[in-house]
This record gives C-alpha cells, sequence and structure tokens, in this order.
C-alpha cells in the first residue's frame, strides 16, 4: 500500500479555505479517484507545530491507494480537473510525496 500526502506550505498572505477544501475539494477527490482504487482519504487543517507555534503546512491530504500505479491510473484520468479546483480554495503550490506503507 501507498500514501499519496498532498501538503500545502504556510506562506504568509497566502489565500486558504478551509471549509472548501473540506466539503467540495474532498468530495471531488473521492467521486474522481475512488473508481481508481482510493481506498482512504485523510484531511488536515494544520493547527502547530511541534512546539505550539504556526505549523509549517496549513493543510495536508492523505490518500492511501494499494500501489503506485493505481494512484498513477487515477491521476492520468483526473489530475487535470483536481489541479483546475485548487483556484477555488488556494493561491499556494501543493508538495506531493509517495511513500510506501510499512
Amino acid at each position: 500500500m501507498i500514501r499519496v500526502t498532498v501538503s500545502y506550505p504556510s506562506a504568509e498572505g497566502q489565500r486558504f479555505d478551509h471549509g472548501y477544501y473540506q466539503t467540495k475539494h474532498r468530495a471531488l477527490i473521492l467521486e474522481l479517484l475512488e473508481p481508481h482504487g482510493l481506498q482512504r482519504l485523510e484531511i488536515d487543517a494544520c493547527l502547530a507545530n511541534g512546539a505550539g507555534k504556526p505549523p509549517p503546512t496549513v493543510a495536508a491530504a492523505h490518500m492511501v491507494f494499494g500501489d503506485q500505479a493505481a494512484f498513477q491510473a487515477g491521476m492520468a484520468v483526473a489530475g487535470k480537473a483536481l489541479a483546475a479546483d485548487m483556484k477555488n480554495y488556494t493561491d499556494t503550490v501543493p508538495t506531493v510525496v509517495i511513500s510506501d506503507m510499512r
């Protein structure tokens, strides 16, 4: 199994609509990627770092797939629609990390 983490770094003056991200964008992820093997989706609104100071990321999504090929197949079909929806909740460029879950 793999976990794909999409995180949005904190930046001064950035725009991030947590309400939209956690409802409408979440629903879009599920609709578009479940048919391609998305097994689980968790979305974080980041509160603080370990010292209680502002976090280095404002939000993150964690998606679990059976393997990297399933994720890549889903993104080949749904990636453009998911990227186009970003303008509705942020002006921040996300980072993506794919991890092997052991």
